[in-house]
């Protein structure tokens, strides 16, 4: 794990200067702690399918990195689908001062999350046990939400409906998509127009020896979301 450790720290240092991050030693110490846990738990369950050393700092840290810049000082955010906690913890460990709330469907998951919280000292953050179809109506967690992020498979309509309940009004959702994230902006209207997102702004981003872009898709939510919103589980897409 020594050896693992030393690769995982050259290739996040590496990688970083090529998108103009860096870290304190503080934040690579938490960050490279984060990996072995990752790397430990992913031995007993099924937390990703990327171990080695490049690929977690590059296709998860500095993945979920990028997105630093777009979150207000002091924010409530929550991460929808966390799974192994991608982009939450990254973002949490590089901005302190947010509030945060990782939310999954699977108790397993949040277990490692849970243990990781604790092993790295994190304040302000917690996990919650939920499908996110069931969050958006929970009234504890509604409209509750500064910054709802999602790195997630779903196609962008469907993540649209199943996140944006969460935001506040004058809030965001920040999507991390692949190449595809264009035109699934564009399929995405209807469902802006009746959730009450505002304009679609898309960064692009390059990282470190990949071979397609980074899209952080980015939407205000300009109106509270009609209360129907989410629909249950295998609705069509809006």
């Amino acid at each position: 794990m020594v050896e693992w450790r030393q690769n995982f720290e050259t290739h996040l240092i590496e990688g970083a200067k090529t998108i103009e991050l860096t870290f304190s030693e503080k934040e690579m110490d938490q960050l490279s702690r984060y990996g072995e846990l990752l790397i430990e738990w992913n031995e007993k369950m099924n937390l990703t399918g990327i171990t080695d050393p490049q690929g977690v700092a590059i296709k998860h840290m500095l993945d979920s990195a990028v997105g630093i810049s777009l979150i207000p000082q002091g924010a409530s955010l929550v991460d929808v689908g966390t799974g192994a906690g991608f982009p939450g913890i990254v973002l949490k460990i590089l901005r302190p001062d947010l509030e945060v709330v990782l939310l999954d469907s699977l108790r397993k998951r949040l277990n490692f999350l849970d243990a990781v919280i604790q092993e790295l000292g994190l304040e302000k953050v917690q996990t919650v046990h939920a499908r996110a179809e069931e969050a958006g109506h929970k009234k504890e967690l509604r409209e509750s939400f500064d910054i709802v992020v999602a790195r997630a498979v779903s196609s962008l309509p469907s993540l649209l409906e199943l996140c944006f309940p969460l935001v506040k009004k004058n809030g965001k959702f920040i999507a991390w998509k692949g190449p595809k994230g264009r035109e699934e902006a564009s399929d995405a209207k209807r469902a802006l127009e009746l959730l009450g997102g505002g304009k679609v702004e898309i960064i692009e981003i390059a990282l470190p020896g990949a071979d397609e872009p980074r899209l952080l898709i980015q939407v205000k939510k300009i109106k509270l979301t009609d209360k129907k919103y989410p629909r249950k589980p295998g609705s069509l897409p809006l």
